[in-house]
């Protein structure tokens, strides 16, 4: 019996690395097809949601129609918190399954319908009518978007290998940067400064749903997606909520990750009301608008060849770090500097260390623990990444309107600050870390 053990034993190894082997090949022989797939979908999707995502436009127009910064916090509290539950959900849904291409199709072109939808409520809806409509379909996006984080990140780890994943993001990133900054100066000039037809913000936001809409066709035609060697038995969403606490005492490099992404994402409490605060020393016409978000969006997208080449070549616990000081140091040239120059640079520096945080904490995720939990870690990380983003911008439009925009900027440096220190000390490169246990 002993002996038919390990032969068994011994088959089902084999057999293991003989799919693992098919697996691999299919991943290089597809490379260069997939490679392109993902790149176009994110030139074109990316910049859509950048122009949705932006800390200007959509924070701007819910200020105009509203008047209230307390309503700017909840519409996009709302708007995160459709994402808190559903990147769980996603992963439930992939996990076991073969492929998750249908699935990726459906989450995101129902986030691209909400777009739309924003863009539909400035047409046909006025006041409060407006305003709940709007708020309504940022819900809407923030649901779909948390499912299709999941979905395309796990996708994109399926058919991109490790040490490409930094330039591929970067390049895109890179391409539809430059594409979102020009839409956006148009934006600003032409739709939003004379408001063109009396609905600029809503041509803005059909034009970001045109763009993205693009992007998700791109993918859809190109990609070829291989079946993973191993895969999780299904399970039901209870149950693998209850596997979180298992999941975490299995890696406590990354439950301390998990805090640096919850500190990182607090400090976002200002994020909605940069725009606001300048408007309220400058007196913003949508020209300027337009520029502030092409320095915002421009540092964003050239920034992301430094970090994906950095990222790839010595790992991104070292471009997280360097994303924590940029944004500290934007965040408080925003608070004391007040002429157009500085406030260009400002935008430029916020831009340049998201960029530099997203692409950080986007791929660290995937270099965590085993391929089997990797939708899971990253519905993990969505999940609590969300919890601290729909707070924040509620909880900062409340203060903004009781205490002032420099208290809610002095605590967004606070949480940067805590999440610099707690990386530096406590945080392990996971691909160093892997590196040295070969």
């Amino acid at each position: 019996m002993d002996a038919e053990a390990e032969s068994g034993k011994g088959t089902a190894d084999q057999s293991l690395e003989v799919r693992e082997a098919a697996y691999e090949k299919f991943v290089w022989d597809n490379l260069k097809r997939n490679y392109l797939g993902n790149y176009l979908h994110g030139m074109l999707g990316m910049t859509g949601f950048r122009l949705v995502n932006a800390p200007t436009f959509l924070p701007a127009y819910l200020h105009m129609i509203s008047g209230s910064s307390s309503v700017v916090g909840l519409g996009l509290a709302l708007q995160t918190i459709g994402g808190v539950l559903t990147p769980i959900f996603g992963a439930t849904h992939i996990e076991h399954r073969p492929k998750v291409m249908p699935l990726a199709m459906w989450a995101g072109g129902a986030g691209r319908l909400a777009i739309l939808g924003m863009g539909l409520a400035g047409w046909f809806l006025k006041g409060h009518a407006l305003v709940i409509g709007l708020i309504a379909m940022m819900f809407t996006f923030g649901v779909f978007m948390g499912i299709q984080r999941v979905i395309f990140s796990f996708l994109m780890a399926k058919v991109i290998p490790m040490n490409r994943r930094g330039r591929l993001q970067a390049w895109r990133n890179v391409s539809g940067g430059l594409i979102a900054a020009g839409m956006a100066y148009l934006a600003g000039k032409y739709l939003i400064e004379p408001d063109l037809f009396g609905h600029g913000y809503g041509l803005t936001f059909i034009a970001a749903f045109v763009l993205t809409s693009l992007g998700i066709s791109a993918v859809a035609i190109l990609l070829r997606e291989p079946e993973p060697p191993v895969l999780r038995q299904k399970s039901r969403l209870r149950d693998r909520v209850t596997d979180f606490p298992a999941l975490l005492r299995s890696d406590p490099d990354y439950a301390r990750f998990l805090i640096v992404q919850m500190l990182a994402t607090s400090s976002r409490i200002a994020t909605p009301f940069y725009i606001i605060y300048v408007g309220q020393r400058t007196q913003l016409s949508g020209s300027q608008i337009g520029l502030l978000t092409v320095a915002f969006l421009l540092a964003d997208t050239l920034s992301n060849l430094v970090w994906g080449y950095m990222g790839d070549k010595a790992g991104y616990r070292r471009v997280a770090l360097i994303a924590f000081i940029l944004w500290i140091g934007a965040t408080a040239v925003l608070m004391t500097l007040h002429a157009m120059p500085f406030i260009f640079l400002a935008f430029a520096g916020l831009g340049a260390g998201g960029s530099a945080y997203m692409m950080a904490a986007n791929t660290m995720v995937l270099e965590f623990g085993s391929r089997e939990e990797m939708p899971m870690r990253l519905a993990l990380s969505a999940t609590a990444e969300n919890i601290a983003a729909a707070a924040s911008p509620l909880v900062g439009g409340v203060l903004a309107d009781m205490l002032g925009f420099q208290m809610v900027f002095g605590l967004s440096i606070g949480f940067l600050a805590a999440a610099f220190i707690l990386m530096l000390i406590a945080v392990k490169d996971p691909r160093g870390r892997r590196a040295s246990a070969v």
